[in-house]
């Protein structure tokens, strides 16, 4: 995910919002703080710029889940007017990031134990879903190439004794479902999982559970030979029920957020 830079979201301000964004004198040290952040241009709106900068920012643990956001604060750090910002919490709250709280501010949403167990029975149904749609379009070069990324995935965990997060072995994994989600042509359908993969995923990294990602690699190559085999219904089931099943991985997914909800804490007193 490409972050924006407060420069070009500061230009932006400047053509959307004339009449309510004064520009900085030479020599501020807003000016100079735009200059370490240039980037190359991009053409997306003001609003979504905002929008990946702020998730960005939960993201990398800048914004921790359970605290406030502060408007002012990051329109001062983005030089641009409250308009966009607006827009874009606006946006987040939609699509379950944040709660906007009358007359306290923007809340960072924390996902509840419960709120897990349905993020992941929804994209289990959404994602078998589209096995059952695409299967008649998975050609064998298809399935060879989700063959070699979990091989690639089986490498990643054996090179990483410590468990610590491997950016690698998170877009190999990511890399092996949109194989054949790439093939569906429902594109509400991905952007419903996107959005629900965002709110699982975009949280600061936690170390992974060796264990838990070798079941992860098994069900691949299971999934994998159903579909092989023409046993797209079979390799559905397994996708929902077993892959994206609370019940088959209540004890890994306690134990991973268990450690999410530890550092957030730990953060949260940081910011007192």
């Amino acid at each position: 995910m490409r972050r924006a830079s407060a420069k070009h979201m500061k230009s932006g301000a400047r053509r959307h919002h004339k009449t309510s964004q004064a520009p900085h004198k030479k020599g501020t040290s807003m000016e100079g703080s735009d200059e370490s952040r240039a980037s190359i241009l991009d053409i997306r709106s003001l609003r979504q710029q905002v929008y990946e900068y702020l998730r960005g920012k939960i993201q990398a643990g800048s914004l921790v889940p359970g605290s406030f956001i502060n408007l002012n604060e990051i329109s001062q750090q983005l030089g641009i007017s409250k308009t966009p910002l607006r827009d874009a919490i606006i946006q987040m709250e939609c699509e379950g990031f944040v709660t906007i709280l009358p007359r306290r501010g923007v809340l960072i949403k924390r996902l509840s134990l419960e709120e897990i167990r349905n993020i992941l029975e929804i994209v289990g149904a959404l994602e078998s879903t589209v096995v059952r749609s695409v299967s008649d379009r998975l050609m064998p070069d298809h399935l060879d190439r989700m063959q070699q990324l979990n091989k690639d995935m089986r490498v990643c965990i054996q090179q990483n004794p410590s468990g610590t997060f491997d950016t690698q072995y998170y877009q190999l994994n990511l890399a092996f479902h949109n194989v054949f989600l790439d093939l569906s042509t429902n594109m509400d359908l991905k952007q419903m999982l996107m959005i629900m993969k965002q709110r699982l995923y975009d949280f600061p990294r936690l170390n992974y559970i060796k264990e838990w990602e070798w079941i992860n690699c098994d069900e691949h190559d299971r999934f994998i030979q159903f579909l092989r085999d023409g046993q797209k219904d079979d390799a559905a089931r397994l996708w929902r029920i077993n892959h994206w099943g609370f019940e088959c991985h209540e004890k890994y997914i306690r134990e991973f957020y268990a450690q999410g909800e530890q550092k957030i804490q730990h953060d949260l007193e940081l910011l007192k």
